[in-house]
């Protein structure tokens, strides 16, 4: 029973692709709960995670308007927000802002399903070690062992999505205009690996939502499955 419990622990953080191998270490009997019914809760609360967390950043605003990961500029780039809105740029400053997000929820968009291949390719083993650790335990360990990885994928979208959106033009008029400005020390920001090095933290800080929402609030079950998988977590 407490290998059962240890294993749901972990449920949205195990891939369909490990499910049969996860199914393959729990005892032949479940109580009231088999085998089946455990595997289509592993899938339903893998689904809802990125579903409702990571899907959401696709979304108009995801990033722009979500204050838990909204894109602020770097240090190097503040000093010429600060500038322009001196001189009466106000409207430009914010536009390179707001392209930015626009730029993140773009890209996670064509990333997703990269992200998620990362999560599924997590082997049983990996899990066994992180399951009793605290409430985004989880999350770290994907953010640990993947970031290399998913760097490589989100950057080249990033840079699509940024000529896409608008924000390469957008910029390179900021840039432009800071720069002819007297005396001021040029600057040529490299925003494509400052996006994408964000977007990436947004990903894995609504994961990280998600994961302690999962484990420890019982109104975030949302289907008769959940509730009955996750009882046996709450009874350990």
């Amino acid at each position: 029973m407490r290998k059962i419990v240890l294993l749901l622990a972990f449920i949205p953080f195990v891939g369909c692709a490990e499910m049969q191998q996860v199914m393959n270490q729990l005892p032949q009997t479940q109580g009231v709960l088999g085998q089946a019914e455990i595997a289509s809760g592993l899938k339903e609360a893998l689904n809802k995670g990125i579903d409702k967390q990571v899907v959401k950043l696709t979304n108009v605003d995801g990033f722009y308007k979500n204050e838990m990961v909204k894109i602020l500029l770097p240090e190097e780039l503040k000093k010429v927000d600060k500038t322009l809105r001196d001189i009466g740029m106000s409207k430009l400053a914010d536009e390179g802002l707001k392209v930015m997000n626009r730029a993140a929820e773009d890209a996670v968009k064509e990333a997703t399903p990269i992200f998620v291949d990362a999560v599924k390719g997590m082997s049983f083993n990996d899990a066994k070690n992180i399951l009793l650790g605290d409430d985004r335990s989880a999350t770290t360990y994907l953010q640990t062992t993947t970031s290399s990885a998913l760097y490589t994928k989100f950057n080249p979208v990033i840079k699509n999505s940024f000529a896409k959106v608008g924000a390469d033009k957008v910029w390179a008029n900021i840039i432009t205009k800071y720069n002819s400005i007297p005396l001021v020390k040029k600057v040529n920001p490299d925003l494509t690996d400052y996006t994408t090095t964000k977007a990436m933290e947004g990903v894995f800080k609504m994961v990280a939502v998600e994961e302690k929402d999962i484990r420890n609030n019982l109104a975030a079950r949302t289907s008769d499955l959940l509730r009955k998988v996750f009882a046996l977590q709450d009874g350990q």
